[in-house]
């Protein structure tokens, strides 16, 4: 029988972030060996969980390894990168004579003093198994693909839906690929073309022209004889590295020239949309005031300056100042702040509590003085059962509160960061988000899984913060110059090649 080890390390870093992401941040997220791989990921709706569905479909052995994934963050430190990736490794070591290896990363993952972390692991496990034994690895449509993760891996297969609701279908498609390349059914060539150009985050919803038109070009370059898959990756702008930006991937059945042809062919297809890849969400105050005047509800307002999901601090309280400002009511905000959290559990449910709340991380505005009364306790776990955005069935928000103020506002505190990616989240609470007037969300665009269903009308907000929508307010170092949009000049050009 076909034996195939199956694993994975996960993490979204925004290099822009000031805290260090440690092994702790793992251990909350998601830090599983063996059969616990299983019991964690089997059932959810993440590529893991596609990775066993192929063994059963299939027929082939599985050897679970490591599996660690983290909420977005900052880098991670060079010794959490090392004790997790020598964990992994080790854990391939010992899985004895595979087959395949087939791995779930993220593909924008960067450690203090190394870059390309995701490349790195890659390479290494490849000189651990050899070239004659198949690598394949999942990445997040987010991915910044390097040469060195392509040259490593014989496919990378990534996802084609933002909001990430097809990863369990991707990571099914992945670990069947292995299996065939094992059996020697087919040969895996893959090429890899860059184009420069750092698509803004909502420009990357695969829903939203022109990001939906090169999608469905993927679809036909499945049907074209010999390509076995195509991926393109919007990337992830808030990492400031070399690989940064949109890439694209073509794998083919040993064909490399027909690989490079279309390859090609599609970045070129991307090229061609730079000047449409863009977005012009709203400033703060003409977004709330918008929503106030909407006459359906629930609004969503999207904070994207403070996007949980890309990185951001959690606690910024650009939004709700700006609700209190033009005097909102019936709306649910969600803040990061323990300490907050902290004297609300000491009032108890029904207490009367003034807390200082938010902008403790993000200085974009102030914390606010909120008073009134502790409406519910929590200790944040709760399941999705539904796909939704990153695949994750068993979530946790740590200890949360829920202040009703005084002007008839919620304001949920939570004492582990943790993204909109599902109701859930306030439901769990006892909340009902689709009788409020007014939703803040703390993300881009993976929330839409959850919300879109319920929202009246969706106002995306221009906030600041360490994932603010436009690339060009950040100062990148790193990343490969020229590119679009930091260099204007290279926009005019009509080619990137």
């Amino acid at each position: 029988m076909i034996r195939i080890a199956i694993g994975g390390l996960m993490h979204e870093s925004n290099t822009f972030a000031g805290a260090a992401t440690d092994r702790s941040a793992f251990e909350v997220g998601g830090l599983e060996t063996g059969d616990g791989i299983f019991a964690r990921w089997g059932s959810a709706h993440h590529e893991v969980a596609g990775f066993f569905d192929a063994a059963r479909a299939d027929g082939f052995e599985v050897i679970p390894t490591l599996m660690g994934w983290a909420t977005p963050a900052g880098p991670l430190t060079p010794e959490c990168y090392r004790e997790l990736t020598e964990a992994l490794i080790g854990a391939i070591d010992r899985a004895g004579a595979v087959d395949a290896v087939v791995l779930a990363l993220h593909g924008a993952m960067v450690a203090q003093g190394e870059s390309d972390a995701d490349g790195t692991i890659l390479s290494r496990v490849r000189e651990r198994i050899g070239p004659q034994r198949t690598l394949v690895a999942t990445l997040d449509y987010h991915g910044n693909v390097s040469e060195q993760m392509a040259e490593a891996t014989d496919a990378l297969i990534g996802y084609r839906t933002y909001p990430h609701v097809d990863q369990r279908l991707r990571g099914r498609h992945a670990a069947g690929l292995a299996m065939r390349a094992a059996l020697g059914d087919v040969r895996l060539t893959q090429a890899l073309a860059r184009p420069p150009i750092l698509i803004p985050i909502l420009a990357q919803e695969t829903s939203r022209a022109p990001m939906s038109s090169l999608m469905s070009r993927l679809e036909h370059l499945d049907r074209r004889p010999g390509v076995l898959d195509a991926s393109l990756f919007a990337g992830f702008a808030y990492a400031d590295v070399a690989a940064a930006g949109a890439s694209c991937v073509v794998v083919t059945h040993g064909d490399s020239s027909l690989a490079q042809e279309l390859v090609l062919e599609l970045a070129d297809e991307v090229w061609a949309c730079r000047g449409e890849l863009t977005a012009s969400p709203l400033p703060p105050a003409a977004a709330v005031s918008a929503a106030l005047a909407s006459p359906v509800t629930p609004v969503v307002l999207v904070d994207l300056g403070d996007n949980i999901g890309g990185g951001s601090a959690a606690d910024s309280t650009v939004l709700l100042q700006e609700l209190i400002r033009q005097e909102a009511s019936g709306s649910i905000v969600v803040l990061y702040d323990p300490e907050a959290v902290r004297t609300c559990a000491e009032a108890g449910v029904g207490g009367q509590v003034t807390v200082e709340a938010g902008g403790k991380i993000d200085r974009h505005a102030p914390p606010v003085r909120l008073s009134g009364r502790v409406a519910n306790l929590h200790d944040g776990r709760y399941e999705e059962e539904a796909p939704r955005h990153g695949g994750i069935r068993h979530n946790d928000q740590g200890l949360t509160a829920v202040i009703a103020t005084k002007d008839s506002n919620l304001v949920v505190l939570n004492s582990l960061r943790h993204p909109p990616f599902s109701l859930g989240q306030l439901t769990s609470l006892g909340l009902h988000p689709e009788q409020a007037r007014i939703l803040v969300v703390k993300a881009a665009v993976a929330y839409k899984a959850a919300y879109a269903p319920i929202a009246g009308r969706i106002i995306e907000v221009d906030t600041p913060g360490l994932t603010a929508a436009n690339p060009a307010r950040f100062m990148y170092h790193h990343v490969r110059r020229p590119i679009v949009p930091l260099d204007e000049e290279l926009a005019r050009q009509p080619s990137w090649r």
